[in-house]
């Protein structure tokens, strides 16, 4: 009889290694002076979100905003988005998914909501 430990190390064997996909993850910078309680409940762990390059932005000329649907709910942090900006502005949107990875809302503001970013998996 096998053990159950002897089963995960054959399974073990067969597993090729893989790197992460995880490209960022932040805190939604900004999220108590846009839009988000106005789809606050629809806002749930695994959401897909969007991130929007905005270039002309007089605040930041790397501002990446983060929209559900249209309501627009933030930013991506300054210290975070200039890579970002940069491969959205070039227009690489397509290789990213990005959505919500935590949800407290009985947090402050700025931590009520976190975003992970990751690279798609384009293999067939």
């Amino acid at each position: 009889m096998t053990s159950q430990a002897e089963k995960i190390r054959e399974s073990f064997k067969n597993h090729k290694w893989e790197p992460s996909r995880h490209f960022m993850d932040f805190h939604i910078a900004g999220f108590a002076y846009y839009d988000g309680l106005d789809v606050i409940d629809q806002l749930i762990l695994g959401q897909q979100v969007s991130l929007i390059v905005e270039a002309d932005n007089p605040h930041d000329p790397e501002a990446v905003a983060i929209y559900f649907k249209d309501i627009k709910l933030g930013y991506v942090p300054s210290a975070k988005n200039i890579l970002l900006s940069n491969l959205l502005y070039y227009g690489h949107s397509a290789i990213f998914e990005s959505r919500i990875q935590f949800v407290n809302k009985e947090s402050h503001p700025e931590r009520q909501f976190r975003v992970v970013v990751k690279i798609k998996d384009n293999r067939q």
